[in-house]
């Protein structure tokens, strides 16, 4: 199925996690400069990945944490640092519990949200973090 917009996500026969995918793909794909359609659709992507987290946590917690890194990320692109703090701040906390790529992708997010904050030191801490995680095996 060719996503074409946000409302494809909400078609009949559509999995939760299908559709967040979806909101997650078209978000990432439209140009900073078509207004709030990107960030409105990560936006809904987060508030449809927060209640399947609720369901069954531990489950769709990863996909929450890449919701909010995406989100995150498109803050960032829009200069509003700010505002990606928090969503990086939980998605290392989201994915701190199981470590690995996750973790590291996520720390990596809020070292460039630091640093767009001009917070070097926290930066280069997280950085350092980062670091110390053991390779993905493979």
């Amino acid at each position: 199925m060719t996503r074409n917009g946000p409302d494809d996500a909400t078609r009949r026969g559509t999995s939760a996690v299908a559709a967040i995918e979806g909101l997650l793909a078209f978000a990432t794909t439209r140009p900073r400069w078509a207004g709030g359609a990107a960030l409105n659709s990560a936006s809904e992507a987060i508030a449809r990945s927060r209640a399947l987290a609720a369901q069954s946590p531990g489950e769709h917690t990863p996909l929450l944490a890449r919701c909010l890194l995406t989100t995150a990320r498109l803050l960032l692109a829009r200069g509003r640092a700010t505002e990606a703090l928090p969503l990086a701040q939980e998605a290392v906390a989201l994915s701190r519990p199981d470590g690995g790529a996750a973790l590291s992708i996520s720390l990596r997010r809020l070292a460039e949200v630091q640093e767009a904050l001009h917070r070097y030191s926290d930066a280069a801490a997280t950085l350092a973090e980062a670091d110390k995680l053991p390779p993905p095996p493979g």
